[in-house]
Formats: structure tokens, C-alpha cells, sequence
């Protein structure tokens, strides 16, 4: 178990890829505290899941974009673990697609909020609790080539966080090292909602590996950069889309 003793936070992580999170962090060994928004059917069914299989873990609901609330979740998952050596930012989302053109003050705030100020405010109060340890981002392949239509402000925020995992890789190593990972196209209900199935037919037809990723293959990358196995890794944003867009 190459995290055993050490304790994570991962947000979002109710259901797709911050369960998977969850749960191989926990299958390493890790103690995980996992905050939800609104999928608390989900969050304690990992829970479940993790306690069953001989692993320790707590959720709780939270809105990462507020900092008391922010604050809270670390402190429980202190008060309840001893410490804090991990952290997974995955909360996120787009809300919906819209152009630039017909976007209002609100809902640019609104996706740069749910996205970037929440991975800045998880990061800000964890840092007050971790001597060493490591930060996983989590960026998109949106954050390079901008994403798809009506994705223009979604794209922003994670390309923003791409460039805060640099400057925090210089910022708090050799301590602590902080990367990101770009996934592409995930099977979750992320694309269930915003992406038309025949764009995820076309993807499997033309990418390398023939197949859309799955939420375990993100939570798979999730631990190694945790883990010592990427000691001489920091400031990357590691792509993970099958092949469809190199950088």
C-alpha cells in the first residue's frame, strides 16, 4: 500500500471520476475524507465501499466555493486523521454551454468560481495543515485547445488552473509537489449531459485507443501522482485523452 498512513481530500467525489478517486487512494492505503455537493447518495455509498474493504473514510457535504465551508471539511478531516498529506481538486463543471457573445457577468463568475476559486480555496486552508505531501489538479484537455462549442469560459478556468499547478510546483516544492491532469473525452455524466452521442461515437471511431476513457483510468493516474512512483514529477499537466489531442 504506497500511501498507507497518509490522508486525502477529494472533492467532488460522490460519484464518476472523484469516487474512482476515492476509492483507489483508499485501496493504496490512504485515509480519505470526500466532500459532495449534492450526490450524497453516492458519496456514502463510497464510503460504504471503502470501510467495507477494510479502508477508512468520512463525507460531507460542501460548497467548495465558499471558504467557511472550505475550511470546515479540512478541519473535520484533521480533527478525524491527525493530518492532511493529499489533496485531489475535482470539483467542477461547465453549467451549461453558451458563446461568449450571449454570456452574462454571472455565469462567467459562476464557471471560474466552480472551477478555479474552488481549487485556490481547497489549496489556500489545506496548506495551513501539510508540511509535505502532494496536490493532483484536476485541468481538462479543454484547457488546451479550449474546449467545444460554448465551452469558451469552462476552458478559461482550466487552463487557469494548468498555470496555477505550475506556479504552485515552483511556489511549495520541493515539499510538496502539485500536479494536474488533463482528461479528455471520460465516460461520465459530465458528457452524458453536455456532449451529443454522436461526438462520443466519432471519438471511439478515431481515437488511437478506440474507446472513451473511464473514471478509473483517471483515478489510476490520480495515484501514481500521488504516490512516491512520481517523485520526480511536479508542475506537469499530464494529458489523458486516448490519444486525441498530443502536447
Amino acid at each position: 500500500m504506497k500511501l498507507k498512513g497518509q490522508t486525502a481530500i477529494v472533492t467532488g467525489g460522490g460519484r464518476d471520476i472523484g469516487a474512482a478517486c476515492a476509492m483507489r487512494l483508499a485501496a493504496e492505503g490512504a485515509n480519505v475524507a470526500i466532500n459532495y455537493f449534492a450526490s450524497a447518495t453516492g458519496a456514502e455509498g463510497v464510503v460504504a465501499r471503502i470501510k467495507d474493504a477494510g479502508g477508512e473514510a468520512f463525507a460531507m457535504q460542501g460548497d467548495m466555493t465558499d471558504r467557511a465551508q472550505v475550511a470546515a471539511l479540512v478541519e473535520a478531516t484533521v480533527e478525524r486523521f491527525g493530518g492532511l498529506h493529499i489533496l485531489v481538486n475535482n470539483s467542477g463543471g461547465l453549467i451549461a454551454r453558451k458563446s461568449i457573445a450571449e454570456m452574462d457577468l454571472a455565469h462567467w463568475q459562476a464557471v471560474m468560481d466552480l472551477n478555479l476559486t474552488s481549487t485556490f480555496l481547497v489549496i489556500n486552508e489545506g496548506l495551513k495543515h501539510m508540511d509535505s505531501g502532494t496536490i493532483v489538479n484536476m485541468a481538462s484537455q479543454a484547457g488546451r485547445d479550449g474546449g467545444g462549442p460554448g465551452a469558451g469560459a469552462y476552458g478559461a478556468s482550466k487552463g487557469a488552473i494548468m498555470t496555477l499547478t505550475r506556479g504552485l510546483a515552483k511556489e511549495l516544492g520541493p515539499k510538496i509537489r502539485v500536479n494536474a491532469l488533463c482528461p479528455g473525452m471520460i465516460d461520465t455524466d459530465f458528457h452524458n449531459i453536455f456532449t451529443k452521442d454522436e461526438a462520443r461515437r466519432a471519438l471511439e471511431a478515431n481515437a488511437p485507443v478506440r474507446r472513451q476513457g473511464t473514471s478509473d483510468d483517471v483515478a489510476n493516474a490520480v495515484a501514481f501522482l500521488a504516490s512516491d512512483d512520481s517523485a520526480f514529477i511536479t508542475g506537469a499537466n499530464v494529458d489523458i485523452n486516448g490519444g486525441m489531442l498530443f502536447s
